[in-house]
């Protein structure tokens, strides 16, 4: 009974500073939170949406070792590309980039593509640099980079999961080629994406 008292004690704590960064006295009434902001982001545009939850199912396609390593691949790359994106280096082709990620995803898992592993964590990889620079240029001023940026971390690998959770029950007969056809519906909106 104490040691689960105890657990939940820490738990409660994570969370109080999780949203710590509304108690800072340097808010100045900016709509920011921090960890929520950052949290908030990746949910907050279709295309970061839609790329996101594309990279889940393609990886559930891929199984195996990819399973886990292409959306890790691409948290990890995202978060290395936010860095140019939160010191303000400029970037023009960034939206370019992220529309042509939701085509190209979404083309990967409309025709289930087999690639290998290193080249489905090269092509993630490339990817992520265009979200994480997005997430790192839309930190708010004020803002704690490290909390933000474990925000949009924590939301992607959960647009990830929930992409592989779909993933995974739809892996066989009439479930699959759903998932494939939605594969194309996320190309068509990749396809919207660029040339809006």
């Amino acid at each position: 009974m104490r040691q689960r008292l105890s657990g939940r004690f820490r738990l409660l704590g994570l969370a109080l500073l999780g949203v710590s960064g509304v108690a800072h006295a340097h808010t100045l009434g900016l709509p920011h939170l921090d960890f929520a902001t950052g949290l908030g982001h990746p949910v907050s545009g279709l295309d970061h949406i839609l790329a996101m939850v594309a990279v889940g199912l393609w990886a559930a396609q891929l199984g195996g070792r990819a399973l886990w390593w292409v959306p890790l691949t691409f948290v990890l790359t995202m978060a290395a590309g936010s860095a140019p994106g939160f010191l303000g280096v400029p970037s023009p082709a960034v939206e370019s980039g992220i529309a042509g990620s939701v085509l190209a995803l979404g083309l990967l898992v409309a025709f289930a593509a087999r690639l290998p592993l290193a080249g489905s964590l090269a092509l993630v990889g490339m990817f992520a640099l265009f979200h994480g620079y997005a997430h790192g240029a839309e930190m708010a001023a004020g803002s704690s980079a490290l909390w933000y940026s474990l925000g949009f971390i924590l939301a992607t690998a959960l647009l990830h999961g929930a992409g592989i959770g779909v993933g995974l029950v739809a892996r066989r007969g009439a479930a699959a080629q759903i998932l494939r056809l939605g594969g194309a519906a996320i190309a068509a909106s990749g396809v919207l994406l660029w040339v809006g």
